[in-house]
């Protein structure tokens, strides 16, 4: 024992029931208070796991949101990727249309070339054959000195006899088909006429104008008879024959666009002719 134990003023009291009980209360009111904290507490901590959970739904509305975006970027290229053929295909039309223009004008200038020198080359032949009608004119005055008025190339006089059956004949062909080496009946060229139209009196002409420009006696072109053959070119190298009819005219197989035609002198002046009836 304390040596002031016997003072009562330095002795510890002693605690009654009722303040240990109180006590006792108080720490069972914080004991169930901290319980119902620390319940709380856990009550709180599982809330994130009820978020969590719900991840799965927020991922899939996500992937939904970027699938759906991959859909319009791919229309978007495939958009793009259209237009782009659409252009291409443009351009490469145009460029073609350009090249088909070119080609155009490049054919046509050729035609046109073509065309000019057929010109050239036809009228060069046509002042040669001016120019050897009036030599073979100039020779032919002296023979021709003993003509009639009647037997002139204004055609006053009327074929007879065999001149008047190849007269008949070839003016009957008029309008057929020139065809280069035809004979007839449907279709001539100038000297398978002339040939055929002698062969109706029995004459054997030879087959080409060469040689029928040759076949009988020349004569002038202003002492013309009806059935004599004119002929284009000179002679024996002819390249055209025809048959006069008397009045100024002459009958002849022409060229394809023509065909058999009965045309003025004036029409194609012949270079010369032969009297071969």
């Amino acid at each position: 024992m304390s040596h002031t134990a016997h003072i009562r003023s330095h002795r510890k009291p002693r605690r009654s029931a009722s303040t240990i009980a109180m006590r006792a209360g108080v720490a069972g009111g914080v004991l169930s208070t901290l319980a119902v904290a620390g319940a709380s507490g856990s009550a709180n901590a599982a809330e994130p796991v009820t978020q969590t959970l719900e991840l799965p739904t927020l991922t899939a509305d996500l992937a939904a949101q970027v699938a759906q975006s991959a859909d319009v970027t791919q229309q978007a290229a495939a958009s793009y990727q259209l237009q782009a053929e659409r252009d291409a295909a443009a351009a490469k039309a145009a460029k073609q249309a350009k090249t088909d223009l070119a080609e155009a004008k490049k054919k046509a200038a050729e035609a046109k070339k073509k065309a000019e020198e057929a010109e050239r080359k036809e009228a060069a032949e046509r002042a040669s054959r001016a120019a050897e009608r009036t030599t073979l004119s100039a020779s032919s005055d002296t023979g021709s000195s003993t003509g009639t008025s009647s037997n002139s190339s204004t055609g006053t006089s009327t074929a007879t006899g065999s001149a008047a059956a190849v007269v008949s004949f070839v003016q009957a062909q008029v309008g057929k088909a020139y065809v280069s080496g035809a004979t007839g009946p449907s279709a001539y060229d100038c000297s398978g006429l002339v040939q055929a139209a002698f062969k109706q009196v029995g004459i054997s002409l030879p087959r080409v104008s060469q040689a029928q420009s040759t076949a009988g006696t020349q004569v002038g072109l202003d002492n013309l008879q009806p059935g004599d053959i004119l002929y284009w070119g000179g002679a024996g190298s002819a390249y055209h024959v025809g048959v006069y009819v008397g009045g100024g005219m002459f009958v002849g197989a022409q060229n394809s666009s023509t065909g058999v035609v009965e045309k003025p002198l004036s029409y194609d002046p012949p270079s010369g002719a032969v009297r071969v009836l």
